[in-house]
């Protein structure tokens, strides 16, 4: 008769060390939530021997009834212009400069261009630690005098390498904006 209180004892403390073990977290820290940028202002500075031109988008009620105030500046014909991209959030006091967080995740995000009519070309002039694409920093050339647009989409977590294009591209949308541009 002792022995079965032995064996019931035994029996009793392995059926509960399984269920605490079994219950337990093996994951004790949470993971980390890197929430998504708010961009309220995407300005394009191009520069060229004939000067600065400048391409903006500023939102500034994000998501609001408002729709963004788009500025664009005329451009030169047949001109190859120096680009870099600035993106602020404008929603924080002083404005936080997105720009930063998008340098720092350089292989987490990647611009991509879209022209068309009197905008010729654009080629990349940065990279992330791999030697794929940013769109920070870029060359923009435009052709003979006319009227065309430049589509500029920045992507969280592309597919990289890609061929740069928005359907080879994956990923999340952070901003796309579209600027009508004269050039003369």
């Amino acid at each position: 008769m002792k022995r079965n209180k032995t064996v019931k004892t035994i029996l009793a403390l392995s059926l509960m060390a399984t269920v605490m073990t079994s219950c337990s977290s093996d994951d004790d820290t949470p993971e980390v939530v890197n929430e998504e940028e708010i961009i309220t202002t995407m300005t394009v500075t191009l520069t060229s021997a004939d000067g600065t031109a400048t391409l903006q988008s500023q939102d500034l009620d994000g998501d609001g009834p408002n729709e963004p105030v788009i500025t664009a500046d005329n451009l030169t014909a047949n001109t190859t212009y120096t680009g870099s991209i600035e993106l602020l959030n404008e929603t924080e006091t002083p404005a936080e400069d997105i720009t930063e967080e998008v340098a720092e995740e350089a292989d987490e995000h990647q611009f991509f261009f879209g022209l068309s009519g009197a905008i010729a070309e654009v080629t990349y002039s940065d990279e992330d630690g791999d030697g794929n694409p940013i769109g920070l920093e870029f060359e923009l050339t435009t052709g003979d005098a006319g009227t065309g647009t430049v589509t500029i989409t920045l992507r969280h977590e592309p597919t990289k390498p890609n061929d740069g294009t928005l359907a080879d591209a994956g990923g999340e949308t952070d901003i796309t904006q579209t600027f009508d541009v004269v050039v003369e």
